[in-house]
């Protein structure tokens, strides 16, 4: 995983969940774990490879959030240049096929939320976005094939 551009108060939110995975997480997990290693036979426990299983996927999202955060670099929102898409940024795009316009912000892999309207800076459509200017068209390969997006407004939204 590369570097991820983040706020400081993205920083912040991340470093909390990781101490909450850390500390009551692994709590509730061990208890689990303990709970079902009271019930017998570990061979035949489905409680107990269930809980092992819990704790495997735990401990790789602690992990995975362990590396995000080694490898972030913050970014001050003031400082972001907004004549042209970069991360951080929401832009307004303009489907050209269906007339549609939908806004997005341009964020880090990690914080990417299609419900919230994140797009991660890797998806291909922010990657066609991405230093394109107000009014000029990001043609986006998809497999349906290549979609059309116009550049309305790009701003800071915190």
């Amino acid at each position: 995983m590369g570097l991820t551009y983040v706020t400081k108060e993205t920083l912040e939110e991340m470093k909390t969940e990781l101490a909450e995975m850390k500390g009551a997480g692994r709590k509730k997990i061990a208890d689990a774990i303990g709970e079902a290693r009271e019930k017998g036979d570990l061979k035949e426990n489905a409680e107990y490879d269930a809980a092992k299983e819990a704790q495997g996927m735990h401990e790789a999202k602690v992990a995975r959030l362990e590396n995000a955060i080694a490898n972030s670099r913050i970014i001050d929102p003031n400082e972001i240049d907004t004549s042209k898409v970069t991360i951080l940024t929401t832009v307004k795009i303009m489907n050209l096929k269906n007339k549609k316009s939908m806004e997005y912000k341009i964020v880090s892999e990690n914080e990417a939320d299609l419900k919230a309207k994140k797009l991660s800076v890797d998806s291909p459509i922010a990657k066609g976005l991405l230093g394109k200017k107000v009014g000029e068209v990001a043609e986006v390969e998809t497999p349906g094939g290549v979609l059309e997006f116009k550049v309305e407004d790009i701003s800071i939204q915190l």
